[in-house]
């Protein structure tokens, strides 16, 4: 029998990624897959910023935006006119190092997480597929089939599901995924061409009775193009052509297309598993939710678990935290992939509702306000931060407190520039960007503190007992305008969100917040 920590089950982004950072964090890993290789075709398109954001802690993002394409406007074109163009770069350039839509298809992705993987010593293993699992007191026995007939059996403290929405592990959990089926067909298709919307930016057409959707892969001449599939084609989904659908494209965008590189077609699901854990096993990114692709948030949301799920795993194994640590997770995680499917939900259900009110809203009243809209700092803002993800807090969770200035325990940490670079630079060891003292902290992602201003010396002299990196900033109008408190301690989680926000004062007091943080989360730093 093998035995291993952690056990996953799929090897899309969200297992990869899982993988990657139990990987750094020193956590023993076996990854299975049932697939025989890699997927071909690049289904998932969009890196939004807040994933740029902490790929940066495990020096990912760099290879991500040198092999992708940034898209920085939003063009809405009606009945084959355009009729706005929105810029997405001005809107997050205050909020975040990303302030775009990245278009880095996901069969490169995957290739870039699989290799750092094998560069770190870990193979994908293909061809073995989950047929069950029984929990033993402290471990469970999961059971393994390889393509050649052979059975084994794998022990593993922990097994994690992230084998999409058919997940194996979900059933052998037996947690319930409730949801539903859209009644639309959609089409898919990477193209190459010419038109004024395969400009490298986002199109987006509405008329009476479909969506198209144009996104770019590359500054000009290649784009992938989702669309809906009404009337009687719809019927006849699986055997359609690219030469069934492309009229549309073809004459409201008038896009002459050279050469198709890949087609599908598919239907939109809508479900949130009943429970993201349970005993020992856990689930991941589609297994546990699946929404319509408005917004592009599916690949995120599950690489968002991944490194939620990671930190929480690994101190639990190594002995820095107690298990009750690891019903954060789905605190956490399951009330937002809540919100992400009811939100996707009414976006998805306007934008392809049928019905003379609708086609008017779609065709007359929409493409005037939006740029109207953009125009509002506030609700270009809004609108930036949701779909980015970075508006994603976890305010009302277990592990979270305090609050200073306007940022709460379980908040993102505001983005804030400075002359030598800005707050979310990875800790590395023996100093980094030279913003302030810390402790050498090793290259794998970790708790850290930061101090806007003037850190207090017992401050200091707590994050050098406990190991902790502490990050001083010197404080500025732009720290005040993000919403931070000068002088103020916040304590980052791995993940880079805020555990605890403390406006503290001087002496004892100071530390025994810190203490008490420590002490209610039963973790050991």
């Amino acid at each position: 029998m093998r035995e291993t920590e952690v056990l996953i089950v799929g090897a899309g982004p969200s297992g990869l990624v899982l993988a990657l950072w139990l990987k750094a964090f020193g956590v023993d890993v076996r990854l299975v897959d049932a697939a025989s290789g890699p997927g071909t075709t690049s289904r998932a398109l969009a890196v939004q910023a807040r994933t740029l954001e902490l790929y940066r802690q495990l020096d990912l993002a760099q290879p991500v935006l040198e092999d992708g394409h940034p898209i920085q406007f939003f063009n809405i074109w009606s009945e084959g006119e355009h009729r706005a163009r929105i810029p997405l770069g001005a809107i997050g350039a205050d909020l975040t190092p990303y302030p775009f839509l990245h278009i880095y298809p996901q069969d490169r992705h995957e290739r870039l997480l699989a290799d750092r993987l094998a560069a770190g010593g870990l193979e994908v293993e293909r061809k073995v597929t989950l047929t069950g699992y029984a929990e033993r007191g402290d471990h469970v026995e999961a059971r393994l089939a390889h393509a050649n007939g052979d059975e084994e059996t794998c022990a593993a403290r922990w097994l994690i599901g992230c084998d999409g929405a058919r997940s194996s592990v979900r059933n052998a959990m037996g947690v319930g995924f409730p949801g539903g089926t859209y009644r639309q067909v959609f089409y898919v298709a990477d193209i190459e061409g010419d038109s004024p919307a395969l400009n490298g930016e986002l199109n987006l057409d509405l008329d009476e009775s479909d969506i198209l959707a144009v996104f770019a892969t590359a500054p000009r001449g290649k784009a992938r193009l989702v669309g809906t599939v009404r009337d009687e084609r719809a019927e006849r989904a699986e055997t359609l052509q690219f030469s069934d659908v492309s009229g549309r494209a073809i004459d409201n965008l008038m896009i002459s297309v050279h050469m198709v590189n890949w087609f599908s077609t598919y239907r939109v699901h809508h479900r949130v598993a009943d429970q993201f854990r349970r005993g020992r096993a856990f689930l991941v990114g589609d297994a546990g939710h699946i929404h319509s692709p408005a917004g592009g948030q599916g690949m995120n949301t599950g690489i968002g678990d991944a490194i939620n799920l990671a930190w929480k795993l690994a101190a639990v194994v190594q002995g820095g935290a107690a298990e009750s640590l690891l019903d954060s997770y789905e605190a956490e995680r399951l009330p937002f992939a809540r919100r992400l499917v009811d939100t996707t939900d009414r976006a998805f259900s306007f934008i392809t509702a049928d019905g003379p009110l609708a086609e008017i809203v779609r065709t007359g009243i929409v493409p005037r306000i939006m740029p109207l809209v953009g125009k509002l700092p506030a609700a270009r803002e809004y609108f930036f931060r949701t779909i980015s993800q970075t508006v994603l807090h976890y305010r009302h969770g277990p592990l979270n407190a305090g609050r200073a200035g306007k940022v709460h325990g379980g908040d993102r940490l505001p983005w804030v520039r400075f002359e030598t670079g800005d707050n979310f630079a990875p800790v590395k060891p023996n100093g980094g960007p030279g913003l302030g003292v810390r402790t050498d902290f090793g290259t794998r992602p970790g708790w850290q503190a930061h101090v806007y201003g003037s850190a207090r010396p017992e401050l200091i002299a707590w994050c050098a007992l406990h190991g902790v990196p502490l990050r001083q900033f010197e404080w500025s109008l732009d720290c005040a305008n993000a919403g931070l408190a000068e002088d103020a301690f916040y304590l980052l989680r791995p993940d880079s969100y805020v555990g605890l926000a403390a406006a503290v004062g001087a002496g004892p007091a100071a530390t025994e917040v810190l203490d008490d943080y420590l002490r209610t989360n039963s973790l050991r730093l």
